[in-house]
């Protein structure tokens, strides 16, 4: 990998690292917009709805703290498939599309890391 790429690398994940965190954070905060949220898919129980939430952000802080240490390709994944999800959630929740737009780069820079650091060619390699 080239110093260019390194750099590049590392700055796609600190922002990661970043949104993770952030978002980590929200949710063991157990933020009541979120809370809410679960309402639209069954989840009436507020305190249950919490509780998941903060399980949610156990989880988002783990996903940072790999991306920082040591990138894995399978948490990369998740990651991207986790940042798209939780973009796509606010129009389902009847946010504007604009804040499924604006939330593009909560799937794309993980996915722009996945790629630089190689897509994997057997299974093995997702958890490299």
């Amino acid at each position: 990998m080239t110093m260019n790429n390194k750099l590049i690398e590392w700055i796609l994940r600190i922002a990661v690292a970043g949104e993770f965190v952030g978002h980590g954070v929200f949710a063991l905060s157990g933020k009541a917009q979120w809370v809410g949220w679960f309402a639209n898919f069954g989840i009436t129980d507020a305190i249950l709805a919490t509780k998941l939430l903060f399980f949610v952000g156990l989880l988002d802080l783990l996903v940072a703290l790999i991306v920082l240490l040591r990138p894995i390709r399978l948490v990369l994944l998740w990651a991207v498939l986790w940042g798209f999800w939780t973009a796509l959630i606010r129009p389902i929740v009847g946010e504007p599309i604009w804040d499924f737009v604006e939330r593009w780069a909560n799937w794309g820079a993980p996915l722009a890391l996945l790629i630089l650091l190689g897509w994997p060619k057997n299974w093995r390699e997702w958890f490299k």
